[in-house]
């Protein structure tokens, strides 16, 4: 094509700034409720609470919090909600009992049960005491807690310790469990007070989208009702994630937490039904047992906490949206700028295809620089989480950059061999030293995520947003301006199977209803392809 002026560019850079406006005015619309999920003028029935915070987890048994801390979560719990209900009296548990009764919290109180007869019955001990120590502020005992779900006891043995309690508190005894569970196994239904069902629709066997979530939780709250007459049916567990992966057409987000709790809350106002929301805090700890989503169930952020959903506020994906969008659009900026600036030092002005292909690198960088920035934020765990998902952002940031300076200068995709290999192959420009960098970082990335999805997929995040960023000016440029002659490189040849292979079977497995799944998968499907045409020596010297 013949070459063209320098309007054409500004023309495009100002087309890739409004397609980024446009696009963050759409993501950080906010949503309507049918109420306010949290309202401190009508208090919530109850809410499952744990205190750990930052590095504080059960998980280490020497853990104990300090009263103070727990004294703190109560007395704002208080102002939201009637009642707590805790899972165990280990970790300084214990103490909930009585800094509830200062605040006038009910407990709802639990018994945690596992495969250690011993520590069930020091268990057992301790909380028969404090229901006769606090009769006013315990105002029922659970008796274990998906401990058939997790296999960990029979439901004859599950029966027999709850016969056991029964005797010593003056409070109603229930167990709690996914509601499958108390279908499968009815003789504990004959030994409780009432029953208590936890109805997670994200956590389905066959997940459920969040606009039928309250549907679902009172389809089954009726359906148990049918199932174990003549006694209390209380939803013991159900709420949804704020963050983290999708499963099938269940979407974890700020807004979908807040409208499935809205809903199931006025449902349950509606339908005089009892429900207890699970939880009161975001619990870090949580990811390592779950992924992301497990550290993001709660009401009230884990580090500042603070209310996610203050009632009379708009609720939106993107609380920093504005941030975001700025920073899209000065990452559009620099790649136009990086290509301007490349164009001046040549002798000859670039074809219009390159003009298109930095524009479409320029703007999804621009739309997707906040997306992937956020998602680092919530889904980095520990050091090597954070290293991975910053070492893809970084990538990503620099791939469009670098990469529109090549279009421009008529560079070709570096090799690894030209990279890492023999020193008398390697490239001497900086340029390709440093898109072959990027090029490097994204695929190890790429290929240790894909492996993940293949091996274990459960709670794995979907890195959609971070691996565009990188994949689309890396595919303009091999589109563009792919060598003509060369060999294959065998790294990249099998860094392309692995990526293609791994797609295809994510993609089945995660189903067609995943979009997350779906947009990775073709980032890594893109990105496969862009190794497969590499060809060596390629790189002007």
């Amino acid at each position: 094509m013949e070459p063209i002026s320098l309007r054409t560019p500004l023309a495009l850079l100002l087309v890739s700034l409004g397609l980024i406006v446009a696009a963050w005015w759409w993501l950080a619309t906010p949503v309507a409720l049918v109420r306010a999920p949290i309202d401190p003028s009508d208090k919530l029935e109850c809410v499952s609470y744990a205190p750990f915070r930052g590095s504080q987890t059960p998980l280490i048994a020497s853990t104990k919090i300090a009263p103070e801390q727990i004294a703190q979560d109560l007395a704002q719990l208080a102002t939201i909600s009637k009642c707590v209900r805790t899972y165990s009296v280990q970790n300084g548990l214990d103490q909930v009992p009585a800094l509830a009764e200062k605040v006038g919290l009910k407990v709802l109180q639990g018994i945690w049960l596992g495969s250690n007869r011993y520590k069930n019955l020091a268990e057992i001990a301790t909380v028969v005491g404090l229901t006769k120590e606090y009769p006013g502020v315990i105002s029922g005992v659970v008796v274990g807690n998906e401990v058939l779900l997790r296999g960990e006891m029979t439901a004859a043995d599950l029966a027999a310790m709850i016969r056991l309690v029964k005797p010593q508190v003056q409070v109603p005894v229930t167990y709690a469990d996914v509601w499958e569970y108390w279908l499968r196994n009815r003789e504990v239904y004959e030994a409780v007070d009432f029953v208590t069902i936890h109805i997670l629709p994200y956590w389905e066997d066959m997940p459920v989208r969040a606009k039928y979530a309250a549907a679902h939780v009172d389809s089954i709250r009726k359906r148990m009702g049918v199932a174990f007459p003549g006694k209390e049916i209380l939803i013991g567990e159900t709420g949804w994630p704020s963050a983290g992966r999708m499963r099938e057409g269940a979407l974890p987000s700020r807004t979908n937490q807040a409208r499935v709790v809205a809903e199931i809350l006025d449902l349950a106002k509606k339908e005089k039904f009892r429900v207890n929301l699970i939880e009161a805090y975001d619990q870090p700890w949580k990811r390592q047992l779950e992924g992301t989503v497990g550290g993001y169930w709660g009401l009230i952020g884990a580090d500042e906490r603070a209310l996610k959903y203050p009632a009379g506020q708009s609720v939106n994906n993107y609380p920093l949206w504005k941030i975001y969008l700025g920073c899209g659009l000065g990452l559009s900026a620099l790649v136009f700028g990086a290509a301007m600036l490349t164009m001046r030092r040549r002798p000859w002005s670039p074809r219009l295809l390159s003009w298109l292909g930095i524009t479409a690198s320029a703007t999804s960088a621009g739309v997707l620089f906040g997306v992937a920035a956020d998602k680092m934020i919530y889904e980095s765990l520990g050091i090597g989480g954070w290293m991975a998902w910053g070492g893809l952002l970084a990538a990503a940031t620099l791939a469009p950059v670098l990469s529109a300076s090549a279009l421009i200068s008529g560079r070709a995709l570096p090799t690894f061999l030209e990279l890492l290999g023999p020193r008398e192959g390697r490239t001497t420009s900086w340029l390709a030293r440093g898109l072959g960098l990027t090029l490097l970082i994204t695929t190890l990335i790429a290929a240790m995520t894909a492996l993940g999805f293949l091996f274990d997929p459960r709670y794995r995040d979907f890195p959609f947003a971070a691996l565009t960023m990188a994949v689309v000016p890396f595919f303009a440029l091999m589109l563009l301006n792919r060598p003509k002659t060369g060999t294959r490189p065998i790294a990249e040849a099998v860094f392309a199977g692995v990526l293609v292979v791994t797609a295809l079977y994510t993609g089945f497995n995660e189903g067609p209803n995943n979009w997350q799944s779906l947009w990775t998968c073709a980032g890594y499907v893109l990105l496969g392809l862009t190794l497969w045409q590499a060809r060596g020596e390629q790189t002007p010297k």
